[in-house]
């Protein structure tokens, strides 16, 4: 059987493998001409894309294991963000942050350089303290800050060319409550006094619907321990659903439709574990651009983003997220140049989207904003050499760890051969 990713825009011929031991998975690696691992398929550029052989580890034995001082754990690379939450509640421990989705591998989730929100919070790869690696002829190897440098460097960010990772050490922190905030606000409101609210609060993000007024604000805080809460999301899509097929069969009611949307309540509350509160279902298929912008020009980058949309009344049907992230170290991190505002844009996956990111992304780029490695842009080898000031050492690695190219494929060879 053929892959795809989660929306269905990328597709491949390999046929997927699963192996369930290390053995097998070096001996994959060893037949395979190039070869890619994958992991939910949440990735919308051709990342995990292959017409060889890809690599699925979710069945791969492994158990999860603590440090004696609790605050590391190893952890099976391939292991799902939900699956690996729940095992880690088991232990009194939780990931210090997550995106709001889980069924990402926690491999992919890193390689990529997937991220929630919080000012002083980094993305996951920032979690990362070494890797087990089958490499490109088969045989593993540990990486660390100590062990292997270099490698360990480049493979925290990695978009899967240094190896194929089977374990994982990630830092962990102690179990931990959260209460969740759903409520609706006026754009201006919240222009004003974003700021203010990523200073006093552990996190806070809100969405942004391009032709309404308003916008949805999500905060998350400490809280008392209490039990896991009814709901599994933190707003209900059917109502959504049906205004997203509406505008799909007449795409000019998008900005009216959205209107309409915004006039109704939506306040909400959640508390429970974080593991459970952090993640929300999200069953309808989109696309996504994002773009981490420096921090101090996020709000303005909006803004002239939405004004694009409104004067050309461009049916964009999907809400704007708006995030704010730590900065870095990591070489290859969108991050690794300041705090960045992370904004997210979205199109309805039976909408064209193609022309409404190009329009945006120039917008971004403008700005001096960097993309999500997983989420659709257009950079080419220039664009990341003039973007990564350590993109060649971060190529000297790779060519290092596989001279034959094993792990690429024609996007990442384009960009990082």
């Amino acid at each position: 059987m053929s892959w795809s990713n989660w929306s269905g825009s990328v597709r491949a011929p390999a046929a997927v493998q699963r192996p369930r031991t290390e053995d097998e998975l070096a001996a994959i690696v060893q037949r395979a001409r190039t070869v890619r691992p994958t992991g939910a398929g949440h990735s919308f550029m051709p990342l995990c894309a292959s017409d060889d052989a890809i690599v699925s580890l979710e069945e791969l034995e492994g158990e999860l294991t603590v440090s004696a001082d609790r605050t590391t754990a190893r952890i099976p690379a391939g292991w799902s963000i939900k699956r690996l939450t729940a095992a880690l509640w088991e232990h009194g421990l939780a990931l210090a942050n997550q995106g709001d989705v889980n069924p990402q591998s926690l491999a992919g989730a890193m390689a990529t350089g997937t991220h929630g929100t919080g000012a002083g919070l980094g993305n996951l790869a920032t979690f990362a303290r070494g890797f087990r690696l089958i490499g490109a002829d088969g045989g593993a190897k540990w990486c660390d800050a100590t062990t292997e440098p270099d490698l360990f460097q480049a493979q925290r960010l990695s978009l899967g060319m240094f190896g194929i990772a089977t374990e994982i050490e990630c830092e962990v922190v102690p179990a931990f409550h959260l209460a969740e905030r759903i409520e609706k606000r006026p754009w201006g409101e919240v222009r004003e006094r974003y700021f203010d609210l990523v200073r006093d609060t552990r996190h806070v993000e809100f969405w942004f619907f391009p032709h309404a007024d308003s916008v949805i604000l999500k905060t998350l805080e400490l809280c008392d321990p209490c039990d896991p809460p009814p709901s599994t999301t933190d707003m209900e899509e059917t109502a959504f659903r049906r205004l997203l097929n509406v505008g799909a069969f007449i795409p000019q009611l998008v900005p009216t439709l959205q209107r309409l949307m915004m006039r109704t309540d939506m306040n909400g509350r959640r508390r429970g574990p974080a593991h459970a509160i952090f993640p929300s279902d999200r069953t309808i298929p989109f696309e996504e651009m994002e773009y981490e912008m420096p921090q101090a020009a996020g709000l303005e980058t909006l803004d002239e983003v939405v004004g694009r949309i409104r004067k050309k009344r461009l049916p964009v049907s999907f809400p704007f997220e708006f995030r704010v992230v730590a900065p870095d170290d990591i070489w290859m991190s969108p991050m690794n140049a300041g705090p960045v505002a992370a904004i997210s844009m979205h199109q309805y996956a039976k909408m064209p989207w193609r022309a409404l990111f190009a329009d945006a992304e120039a917008i971004f780029r403008a700005h001096g904003g960097r993309p999500h490695w997983a989420k659709r842009h257009t950079l080419t080898r220039d664009d990341v050499d003039a973007l990564y000031p350590m993109a060649e050492r971060y190529r000297e690695v790779r060519r290092a760890a596989d001279p034959a190219g094993k792990f690429l494929n024609p996007h990442l060879s384009e960009l990082f051969s």
